[in-house]
């Protein structure tokens, strides 16, 4: 679905939120925050809105947030319960076609992040491959929490950026 902006600004607030409530995963109370503050200009003003939204939470609620994703190539992918948006981003770097060793490691790295940190691990899968995913995910595990926790929420912008962009052209203006 591509919508304009002028489209979106006109969605009474269930359809909004129906349509936009996981562009960050799970968490369509951002959405339905964010509602009130239409009209939005442009694309880049409903995803400002959004980043402010979560910008402002504390830290506690930046963790909620970053708790609502998904293991990558975890139990959510091979049950297939994951989010539509999830499972499309997952397939596309490859999480989907891991080998034997790799999901191996995946799984060991997953568990290892979530016990330092107590949250999952996050990034912006449509933006790396499966070789790449791993070697940030080993990387990363070596971070401080605070640090982590603002990466992981820079990587859920990412996604919401992407997300925003297949559901609303960017081309135009109120």
């Amino acid at each position: 679905m591509n919508m304009d902006i002028a489209a979106v600004n006109a969605l009474p607030y269930e359809d909004f939120v129906d349509i936009l409530g996981n562009v960050v995963e799970k968490c369509p109370i951002i959405t339905a925050a964010v509602w009130s503050g239409r009209p939005f200009l442009s694309l880049a003003a409903l995803e400002a809105a959004i980043s402010e939204f979560i910008d402002a939470l504390p830290e506690s609620g930046k963790e909620g947030i970053l708790r609502c994703h998904p293991d990558l190539a975890g139990r959510d992918l091979q049950s297939g319960s994951l989010t539509r948006e999830s499972h499309e981003e997952q397939a596309g770097s490859g999480m989907g076609a891991l080998n034997s060793g790799e999901a191996s490691r995946m799984a060991r790295l997953n568990q290892e992040y979530k016990e330092r940190f107590g949250f999952p691990f996050v990034i912006c899968a449509r933006m790396h491959d499966k070789e790449n995913i791993l070697r940030q995910l080993s990387a990363r595990c070596q971070n401080e929490r605070a640090v982590e926790r603002a990466r992981g929420i820079e990587e859920v912008k990412k996604i919401c950026h992407l997300r925003l962009q297949s559901l609303v052209l960017t081309d135009n203006r109120v």
